[in-house]
């Protein structure tokens, strides 16, 4: 358990409690269930700053989710804030660079992970959920991520669930590439090593932007 404490109390870590000093005021505070936490934008700007800088960004990201547009922006405008009154400022360029990375738009915390692992990569930002229509206007396809000037599609497979879908996928794969897309999958095993994944997309990038 994390606990954050006012600089002057005098409390210290031990097993199982980790004890982090920062200032903060009552109106930092929000109560849940009967326990005492910081504001949700408080909370998001500490983690992108001090947080492992996966779960940071998923968490954000998650966090922006079914947001409407104005109380997202409202949420980055508070984050961005609270990220620039620090104290410390200490990560700040990390965060802001995370916090312009996140679209609210993943479907899974992994998928947010995935995106942030091709940016720092060097690859451009792809663009997420991105939809396929046919002639008509009618929604063909949703992509996790997508580069639609170069055709290239991301897609993230969650095992039990591709398990489900694999024959569905393979067949909605042969008719995105009908339509001139390349569709690469990764899965769990690519978000711990990613040299593969990003292997085989640097190839892709090299062969459709020659």
């Amino acid at each position: 358990m994390h606990v954050t404490v006012p600089y002057a109390r005098r409390v210290e870590s031990r097993p199982g409690l980790t004890i982090h000093r920062a200032e903060f005021t009552e109106c930092d505070v929000v109560e849940l269930d009967g326990l005492a936490v910081f504001s949700l934008n408080l909370a998001l700007a500490d983690f992108l700053c001090d947080g492992g800088k996966r779960t940071a960004f998923a968490a954000l990201d998650e966090a922006l989710r079914g947001l409407l547009p104005d109380h997202g922006l409202r949420l980055r405008e508070n984050v961005r804030d609270r990220i620039l009154d620090r104290r410390s400022k200490r990560g700040i360029h990390r965060a802001q660079m995370l916090l312009a990375l996140a679209t609210g738009k993943a479907e899974s915390p992994p998928e947010s992970i995935l995106r942030l692992i091709v940016v720092e990569a060097g690859l451009p930002v792809p663009e997420p959920q991105y939809e396929i229509t046919a002639i008509d206007g009618r929604k063909l396809y949703v992509l996790d991520m997508a580069w639609p000037a170069l055709r290239i599609a991301l897609e993230y497979d969650g095992f039990a669930a591709h398990e489900e879908r694999r024959d569905h996928d393979a067949e909605r794969d042969q008719r995105l590439a009908g339509r001139g897309w390349v569709t690469i999958r990764a899965t769990a095993a690519d978000l711990r090593d990613p040299s593969r994944l990003l292997a085989e997309l640097q190839t892709h990038f090299r062969r459709r932007a020659a």
